[in-house]
């Protein structure tokens, strides 16, 4: 006859478990208010945290409900997000890789974080929340390995090809904080949105949404047949106020690279703010790259014009 203390080890672990596994499945389903929703969509793929919890309380209880417990999450996260961990893309083939990285307004060294990213070798580089005390020193750095440059507040784009063309972006801030640039590569002429969308904190998300809203709509009615959207866009691919512009465009990381791509805190990073969205492209490869001095880390992706 079971203790007392493995039925109430069994009783819990089993209650944890209908708790994570609801919140996996139907996290969608909670109301965003007040972003709660949001957030909860943006965190869904750590709750796989809480299986070594319930792996020990299955050692504690011994009991085959444990064991079940522990088996119903891990289960349906894998169904949901262990795709992710999958091999994909085909590095051989790119013929463009794209950077972006959030360098911070804060950096006490922007020409060491720059050189960074330049030494990734992409051909485009989006940086965001360039500073103004920050320009100069990233400047000098990025200018040794890129002839072509445009900047929209403290938005940059850097590239080793021509930019034909650009201009402002209006994502709703009240103040200019994107671009869209049509670069001439060697494939042919490419549009590139670089931005930085309305942060978001606890509870206050409407400023972030708004300004993702503003985003979607430009890419709806932009007219070009290839395109990246790179930056901070301040939330995850799972956050459900990304749908309509994740109807619209492709995310690298998913088809091309391999785990989450996790980008901030740069430290020990657990969500993937920074994008790199696509269309009329093949994605052949994403990583993210640690660089210095700044607090997220930048993404990497490659891609071919088949």
């Amino acid at each position: 006859m079971l203790s007392l203390r493995r039925r109430l080890v069994t009783a819990v672990m089993v209650l944890l478990a209908v708790v994570v596994t609801a919140a996996l499945a139907f996290h969608r389903s909670v109301p965003n208010v007040a972003g709660f929703g949001s957030a909860l969509d943006t965190a869904a793929p750590l709750l796989l945290l809480a299986v070594p919890v319930l792996v020990l309380g299955a050692v504690v209880a011994r009991t085959k409900l444990a064991v079940a417990a522990v088996l119903a999450p891990l289960l349906v996260w894998g169904l949901m997000f262990g795709g992710a961990w999958l091999p994909k893309g085909d590095p051989a083939a790119t013929q463009l890789r794209v950077a972006s990285q959030n360098v911070n307004a804060a950096n006490p060294d922007p020409a060491a974080t720059a050189g960074a990213v330049a030494d990734t070798e992409a051909d485009l580089v989006a940086l965001v929340e360039v500073a103004e005390g920050l320009r100069e020193p990233t400047a000098d750095t990025m200018a040794a390995r890129y002839a072509h440059h445009v900047r929209v507040s403290t938005v940059e784009l850097w590239s080793r090809y021509p930019i034909v063309d650009y201009a402002p972006v209006d994502t709703a801030l009240g103040w200019e904080r994107a671009l869209r640039a049509v670069v001439e590569t060697p494939q042919g002429r490419l549009t590139v949105y670089a931005v930085h969308l309305g942060s978001a904190r606890p509870g206050v998300t409407a400023t972030r949404d708004r300004s993702l809203r503003a985003l979607a709509d430009a890419v709806a009615a932009d007219p070009a047949d290839r395109l990246v959207v790179l930056g901070d866009l301040n939330t995850a691919v799972t956050d459900r106020v990304m749908a309509p512009l994740r109807d619209l465009v492709r995310d690298a990381q998913a088809d091309a690279g391999r785990g989450p791509g996790a980008t901030w805190p740069a430290s020990l990073p657990v969500i993937r703010p920074d994008q790199i969205f696509y269309r009329g492209l093949t994605a052949t490869m994403s990583t993210v790259v640690r660089t210095p001095a700044t607090d997220h880390r930048a993404v990497l992706a490659g891609f071919s014009f088949s």
